[in-house]
């Protein structure tokens, strides 16, 4: 293997895959460029509340909007501003050129593997599916995650790519729970199975088998989204939905619409956090003065519970540093 085609599958740890995964937003400045001062910060921030995966560049980094050399720099200062321990998986797709180079590219920046996200070609099959990761895995031959959020990939596709040893493992967002007990049954340990639907699927992931979860919220409330997944992994059910009961609001108002408020509402939050992460780029949603109203009332009991854990955090000493 190539000595820049990532750190190597055969010595990745799986089980570090079972926590939150963050997707940090991605920061501009007032021309539309990347605020790389910014998004220093942020990481900093979020590997000091403890965050450990993370996946810049992807959906809800505007993963569509990125040219292949804003990815690669969303990696090289995610790499910069977190610690050794840091997972990062740099997020493949598009053609199969552009994904062989953003994948190249993002492994030298520092990545620890890459994402395959959501096929955007029309009229797929699963056997084109198939070429493709087959061509791209064989390629870059580094840990891999693979994403599903529609009926291409199949789980019979999934389960025939989780026995290459590359891939590591798979968000599953399609959101049919009795399909994912099943494939996570039928595949017996041999990759770990994430939700890639965030907090409002997460507890249910979780008890059909899932080890973690995607996180879009844990940029404006890291604490509250880690506490939620500590409470299920540990089996305190209970205690797991009353985090997720704090975090509820956010999600819904981000699904709303098609889930067109996903990005837009959470750059707001952070504006309201004193980090201002410029405007989403088109064709994403622009928020209206009484978007912004409703998310400033929605978010004031949230960010309460949120300063309250971090200050709990850094009275026992467990806040990290880079």
């Amino acid at each position: 293997m190539s000595e820049t085609s990532g750190r190597g599958t055969a010595d990745f740890d799986k089980s570090k895959l079972r926590t939150v995964h963050l997707v940090p937003l991605t920061a501009f400045d007032a021309s539309g460029k990347l605020a790389l001062g910014a998004q220093a910060r942020h990481i900093e921030r979020m590997y000091a509340a403890g965050i450990r995966v993370f996946l810049p560049g992807a959906g809800t980094s505007e993963f569509h909007s990125l040219s292949a050399d804003e990815i690669v720099e969303q990696v090289k200062i995610t790499r910069t501003a977190s610690g050794a321990d840091a997972q990062i998986f740099a997020p493949l797709g598009l053609q199969m050129k552009h994904a062989v180079e953003v994948g190249l590219r993002s492994l030298e920046a520092g990545a620890t593997g890459v994402m395959f996200m959501p096929f955007a070609h029309p009229y797929l099959s699963n056997s084109g599916a198939r070429d493709y990761y087959r061509q791209v895995i064989d390629r870059l031959r580094c840990p891999t995650l693979l994403y599903k959020k529609s009926p291409i990939p199949s789980d019979e596709l999934l389960l025939e790519l989780a026995g290459d040893r590359h891939v590591v493992g798979v968000k599953y967002a399609e959101n049919n729970l009795p399909d994912f007990r099943k494939v996570v049954l039928e595949d017996r340990g041999r990759i770990e199975w994430l939700c890639g639907s965030a907090e409002r699927f997460a507890p249910y992931y979780m008890l059909a088998g899932a080890a973690g979860y995607t996180t879009g919220a844990g940029n404006v409330c890291p604490h509250l989204t880690l506490a939620m997944h500590a409470a299920f992994a540990a089996g305190e059910f209970a205690e797991g939905m009353r985090w997720q009961k704090l975090l509820l609001p956010i999600e819904e108002f981000r699904a709303r619409e098609a889930d067109s408020y996903n990005i837009s509402m959470l750059k707001h939050a952070l504006q309201r956090l004193g980090e201002d992460f410029g405007a989403p780029r088109a064709p994403q949603r622009q928020l209206t003065a009484h978007d912004k109203s409703v998310i400033d009332d929605l978010l004031a009991p949230i960010l309460a519970a949120e300063r309250e854990l971090a200050h709990e955090a850094e009275t026992l000493g467990l806040t990290s540093k880079a």
